[in-house]
């Protein structure tokens, strides 16, 4: 499998654990079947009995849908500076660094502020 593939399905996976409630239950499964289980479009199809170009347009719907979600509400990458920003924390934290990890916590939380005052 080529590297831009694996980190699509990765990628898609990631997305799909903020906005996969927003998909059809249909993509849904076919996004789990993809990505997590590892299947082709023709393994998909023949699982769920449909064709494998309604497998990849369901497949392209749903990664179309999510993509455009995350680039308007950017929840994903908040989640993921803000998961980023309490790692560092606690690298300081153990490194005896506090007035660092307490300027961090300081940073992440005007950065919560001034997103959810965005919204």
């Amino acid at each position: 499998m080529a590297q831009d593939e694996i980190s699509k399905k990765v990628e898609l996976n990631w997305l799909s654990a903020f906005y996969g409630g927003l998909l059809t239950d249909k993509q849904r499964q076919m996004l789990t079947l993809h990505c997590e289980e590892d299947l082709s479009l023709t393994e998909i199809a023949q699982e769920v009995g449909i064709s494998r170009q309604g497998v990849h347009e369901l497949l392209t719907r749903a990664a179309r849908k999510m993509f455009e979600m995350e680039e308007k509400l950017h929840v994903a990458a908040r989640f993921q500076r803000v998961e980023n920003g309490l790692e560092k924390c606690r690298t300081m934290m153990r490194e005896g660094r506090y007035d660092d990890a307490e300027r961090m916590i300081d940073a992440l939380i005007r950065f919560d502020q001034e997103e959810n005052n965005g919204l």
